[in-house]
């Protein structure tokens, strides 16, 4: 293999972005130029949404429109109903969400064909959560709840979802989450709907690629891994002894590492303090002990720390999201990610067309 190839796109800087940025010098993630740990603490994920496509927070009058466009445009229509009907039971939740949104794009430039990227951006942040809802609802045999309009988008999901008021815990946690997890650079997922917007292909294709991009457990089923990894800890098993046993397996324990933090990922201190408090509220001090201690071992034997995923995956678990929800969860966040790379994608585009080398055979050919 050349020298020259970046295999994996490793340290390749494919175009310039002004959404989002690690800060070197403070390890910070940067919305806009924001640290993600003052948003999440002073704003709501609706004031956050409008920040990453606008470039700039909100003014009282433009989030009011916002919040009325995002909760008359919730519910699940008929057609999109019997689509999540007559997928199989058991079809994993990224595949249900990835062809619900599928259909939702054919129909929305049928019948909003000369609609703006921005709008198409808000009715996908709007319908998401009644799709994943109603997924988890469909698995369990629960009927299907009506969004509200007298909630704001974290209740309501979690009210579509569980079928009850949530407690102010677990709203300010759950909100958390979404802001924490709304966008993060040139990630796998991202990179993907820049490359399908590239091609000058709709948004909503593009959202659907990204979708299909974070299903990867190297990507957004991690924190579905985590929680896998928690129940193998559970009854009292020591985590040095199952670390030091994982390692000899070879095993990649997910939770730990970034590609991009090299002294720690900035996020996971805020949902950290996040995931205490819920478990403080639901009385499960098991939980911490098991979170604190597994990264301690880790930290005794290497130095890498905790990613996002970590304390995100227990948090969910206690909120009562099934495991193989968090994806999809992590989908409703980050579409607001997808979509303002996508817009920005449309403002200076360039096709996305790398080389390749090639490592086949020589030439060749048919014998007589």
């Amino acid at each position: 293999m050349s020298d020259s190839i970046a295999k994996g796109l490793v340290g390749v800087v494919a175009d310039t972005t002004a959404i989002s940025k690690v800060n070197p010098e403070t390890n910070s993630l940067l919305y806009r130029g924001y640290p993600v740990p003052e948003l999440a603490e002073h704003c709501s994920f609706e004031q956050v949404a409008l920040l990453l496509w606008n470039g700039e927070l909100p003014s009282d009058a433009e989030l009011a429109e916002f919040t009325e466009f995002e909760r008359e445009n919730r519910a699940l229509d008929a057609d999109v109903r019997e689509v999540l009907d007559r997928l199989p039971s058991n079809a994993h939740p990224m595949d249900v969400v990835r062809t619900a949104l599928s259909f939702v794009g054919a129909r929305a430039l049928a019948e909003h064909p000369d609609e703006d990227g921005l709008d198409q951006a808000k009715r996908l942040f709007a319908v998401i959560p009644s799709i994943v809802a109603a997924n988890q609802r469909m698995r369990r045999d629960q009927e299907i709840i009506e969004p509200r309009d007298d909630l704001d988008y974290c209740q309501n999901f979690l009210w579509m979802t569980f079928g009850e008021e949530p407690a102010p815990e677990v709203v300010e946690a759950f909100r958390v989450s979404m802001i924490l997890y709304a966008e993060h650079s040139f990630n796998a997922s991202t990179f993907t709907a820049r490359v399908v917007t590239s091609t000058l292909a709709d948004l909503y294709s593009a959202v659907v690629a990204a979708v299909g991009a974070l299903k990867g457990h190297l990507h957004g089923g991690a924190n579905e891994a985590v929680m896998e990894i928690f129940r193998e800890l559970e009854g009292g098993v020591e985590p040095g002894a199952w670390l030091d046993e994982a390692f000899k397996q070879k095993r990649k324990i997910m939770g730990f590492g970034h590609r991009v933090y090299k002294n720690g990922d900035s996020r996971v201190p805020t949902m950290r303090a996040a995931l205490e408090k819920l478990a403080a509220h639901y009385e499960r001090p098991d939980v911490m002990e098991r979170y604190d201690g597994l990264e301690q071992a880790m930290a005794d034997r290497k130095p890498i720390k905790p990613n996002l995923d970590y304390p995100s995956g227990p948090a969910y678990d206690l909120m009562g999201f099934e495991t193989e929800v968090f994806t999809p969860l992590f989908v409703a966040a980050r579409v607001v990610g997808w979509s303002a790379h996508v817009l920005e994608q449309r403002a200076d585009n360039a096709l996305i067309r790398p080389l390749s080398e090639y490592s086949g055979a020589d030439e060749r050919h048919i014998q007589s």
